[in-house]
């Protein structure tokens, strides 16, 4: 099982590389490839910050009751983000027109990490006002 700090380690390190990628497109990037291309990494940027802060609100949540779609909904957000900004980095790098048919694998693993999230959410226990955590206790007196 990964360590929550772990997934927000890896939601800061993508955050940080993010920035750096939008300020080398931003500054490296544009007039050297065209427009399109220019489009598709900024794209790559923008996907990958959003799931750097998924990461970060992965890495922030209790473990329990629901752990196992914590753990998933970051190792899908961990490939999806390889697999999607990563696909489309390069395709804006090289022009490899093939690299766009790996993208929406990475789409999916990301719609898949929002779901787990989801449902892991959804499906948490309300917090109990008297002991301020997600178990019960007997009722009655």
């Amino acid at each position: 099982m990964i360590e929550r700090r772990t997934f927000a380690a890896i939601g800061a390190g993508l955050a940080f590389i993010g920035v750096a990628g939008g300020a080398f497109g931003a500054h490296f990037l544009e007039g050297r490839v065209s427009g399109e291309l220019l489009d598709v990494f900024e794209t790559a940027v923008e996907y990958q910050m959003y799931h750097a802060f998924g990461l970060l609100l992965v890495g922030g949540l209790s473990p329990q009751p629901h752990a196992a779609l914590n753990q998933w909904a970051g190792k899908l957000f961990v490939v999806g983000t390889i697999v999607f900004s990563g696909s489309l980095y390069l395709l804006a790098l090289t022009g490899a027109r093939w690299l766009g048919a790996i993208t929406p694998i990475g789409g999916v693993c990301l719609l898949a990490g929002w779901g787990a999230l989801c449902w892991s959410l959804i499906s948490r226990p309300k917090m109990d006002a008297q002991t301020g955590d997600g178990t019960s206790r007997p009722q009655g007196g």
